[in-house]
C-alpha cells in the first residue's frame, strides 16, 4: 500500500512517537493518495485520524486495525466507495464524509453501534441503508446536498437523534417512522419535493423547536394545520427567547425556521 509524504514535517520515527504519545494522526492537506501505512503500525494508539484536503480515492480494508479510533474524517478527498470493513471500527463516535464522490454506504457502516455523529454532506448518495435504525446512539445525522428522494422507514430505530439535516436533495416524502424519534430537536429539509409531513410529527416529536422547509412544495397553512402546531411554535419561540436573553445574536432566517415555508 502506496503513501505520499505530508507537511507535518520530522522523521517518520519521530512523527510516529508523536501519534503514540497523543492518539492524533492529523495529515490534513498532505496530497495523500492513500493512507501512510505507518499509522497503521500504531493501531491501537490512535483515537483520531484526520485525513481532510487529500486526493484519497479508496480508503484500505486494514483501516480496521484502528479499533480505538474514536473520530474519523476524510473530509475533501476523492473516495468513491467505503470498505465493508468499517463497521469494524466498534469505537468510532464520529464519521466526517463530507465532499466526496460517495454514491452508497455499506449496510456494515450500521454495525458502527457507538456511533454518535455521521455527516455525509456533498457527495453523491441515492439511497440511505435500510440498517440505519441500528444506530441507535446517533445524535447527528447531516445527509444534505445529496441524491436522495426518500428516507428508509428504519430511520425510526435511530431514537437518540437530535438533529437530522437532509437539504438541497429530492426527497418527496418522509415515513411515518420519523414521528418515533421522541429525542429530535431539529429537523432541516430545506430544497426538497416536500408536500407534506407524517401527520403525527409535531405531536409526537414532543422534543422538536426546529424545523426548517425552504423551497418545498408544502404550504404554511398545511404546516399550521397539523395536530401539534401550537405546542411546537410555543417550544421554538421558548427556544429562541432564551437565545436572544443570553445575548446570542440572530440571523433573520434563524428567526423564521419553522415559520417561512417558502
Amino acid at each position: 500500500m502506496g503513501c505520499c509524504g505530508s507537511k507535518s514535517g520530522g522523521s517518520g520515527a519521530d512523527r510516529t512517537a508523536r501519534w503514540r504519545l497523543t492518539g492524533i494522526v492529523a495529515l490534513r492537506d498532505a496530497k495523500l493518495k492513500a493512507l501512510p501505512s505507518e499509522v497503521l503500525e500504531v493501531d491501537t494508539f490512535v483515537r483520531t485520524l484526520d485525513l481532510t484536503n487529500n486526493r484519497i480515492v479508496e480508503i484500505h480494508p486494514e483501516i480496521s486495525k484502528l479499533i480505538n479510533m474514536q473520530r474519523l474524517v476524510l473530509a475533501r478527498n476523492l473516495i468513491e466507495r467505503l470498505p465493508t470493513t468499517m463497521g469494524n471500527l466498534r469505537s468510532l463516535k464520529v464519521l466526517t464524509l463530507d465532499g466526496n464522490h460517495i454514491t452508497t454506504l455499506p449496510d456494515e457502516l450500521c454495525y458502527l453501534s457507538r456511533l454518535e455523529r455521521l455527516s455525509i454532506t456533498g457527495n453523491s448518495l441515492t439511497c440511505l441503508p435500510k440498517a440505519i435504525g441500528d444506530m441507535h446512539n446517533l445524535l447527528l445525522l447531516n445527509v444534505s446536498n445529496n441524491k436522495l428522494k426518500s428516507i428508509p422507514e428504519s430511520i425510526g430505530g435511530c431514537i437518540s437523534l437530535e438533529e437530522f439535516q437532509a437539504n438541497d436533495n429530492s426527497i418527496e416524502v418522509l415515513p411515518p417512522s420519523i414521528c418515533n424519534l421522541v429525542h429530535l430537536k431539529s429537523l432541516l429539509l430545506n430544497s426538497n419535493n416536500i408536500q407534506q409531513l407524517p401527520q403525527n410529527l409535531l405531536r409526537d416529536c414532543k422534543a422538536l423547536q426546529n424545523i426548517s422547509l425552504h423551497d418545498n412544495p408544502i404550504s404554511m397553512e398545511q404546516f399550521q394545520q397539523m395536530e401539534g402546531f401550537q405546542e411546537f411554535e410555543a417550544r421554538r419561540k421558548k427556544k429562541f427567547d432564551k437565545q436572544i436573553d443570553s445575548n446570542v445574536m440572530l440571523s433573520s432566517t434563524g428567526l423564521d425556521e419553522g415559520v417561512d415555508l417558502r
